[in-house]
């Protein structure tokens, strides 16, 4: 969205916002207009910092065991629109969010998503950028504001990790390393890490339920999330994205099974031909 578009009436169109929710909000048009300046100011550097960030952590996928990455900034309009969807649906949290410190409340601004082919691997991502990034509980941010450390070169995890996953999942997440949150339908890894000066989003996800969250939030969510009928064909791709996780796992399991059968039939091959082997030689 470029500046000269942004006016009241078009935005809140674009965004299915009505008049009520946005007064709701309670945040003057012009506080919004003058993030959305100073936001489109910094994106660049942002999108550098971004960059940098898969650069340093996520360029070599075997080290941080993923199988792939992609980096992106937030699009302006769609920072105003959590800004204002945000403080609707929790005013006391984000009531003192403004111009000048609305990069402390939104931590993601930018926002990486790493992937995996089977959700049981994310234990190794897990262990890594817990491993390269300091995770002390006593500094997870709580207060916005307060918590905010303003040292830049201070690199660390900002808050406890934590994985969404559907009702059913198979248990595969340990709940003394990451909080686990299992209401809705929605499946992800979530890590904020402090990186630069700026709060960075991590998202993990398998390559199935990446498919399935894509065509979500370009369809439904956060614009269409009453509509029952999109809602609905919504769920049942999260179905078939999980079955077909599920079934991913479950060939790589057989795989496995597979070939500690195979292991185990060459072993009893090589210790009867040996057997057979010295019977012979003592026959002799």
């Amino acid at each position: 969205m470029e500046r000269k578009e942004l006016d009241r009436n078009g935005f809140l169109r674009e965004y299915n916002i009505s008049d009520e929710d946005f007064a709701a909000a309670k945040l003057p048009w012009e506080e919004l207009e003058a993030i959305y300046e100073h936001y489109a100011s910094i994106r660049e550097k942002l999108t550098d910092i971004g960059k940098d960030f898969v650069d340093a952590y996520l360029y070599d996928i075997e080290r941080a065991g993923i199988h792939s990455y992609r980096y992106r900034t937030k699009e302006p309009g769609h920072l105003l629109e959590k800004i204002l969807r945000k403080r609707r649906e929790d005013f006391a949290k984000f009531a003192f969010l403004n111009r000048e410190n609305y990069h402390k409340y939104i931590t993601d601004l930018i926002g990486i998503r790493v992937f995996f082919l089977y959700r049981e691997d994310w234990i190794h991502f897990h262990r890594y950028i817990t491993g390269v990034f300091e995770n002390n509980p006593d500094i997870y941010v709580t207060d916005r504001i307060r918590d905010f450390d303003e040292d830049e070169k201070h690199y660390y995890i900002a808050e406890r990790p934590k994985v969404y996953k559907r009702a059913g999942d198979s248990r595969i997440y340990d709940e003394r390393l990451i909080d686990i949150k299992s209401d809705g339908i929605y499946r992800s890894l979530h890590y904020i890490v402090k990186f630069k000066g700026y709060y960075v989003e991590i998202q993990g996800r398998t390559l199935f339920e990446e498919g399935w969250s894509e065509i979500d939030h370009d369809i439904v969510y956060p614009y269409f999330k009453n509509d029952e009928m999109l809602k609905d064909f919504s769920t049942l791709l999260n179905r078939l994205s999980g079955m077909a996780d599920e079934m991913s796992s479950y060939f790589r399991r057989m795989r496995s099974t597979k070939e500690e059968w195979e292991s185990a039939l060459r072993n009893m091959k090589e210790l009867t031909e040996a057997c057979e082997e010295k019977l012979g030689r003592n026959r002799r």
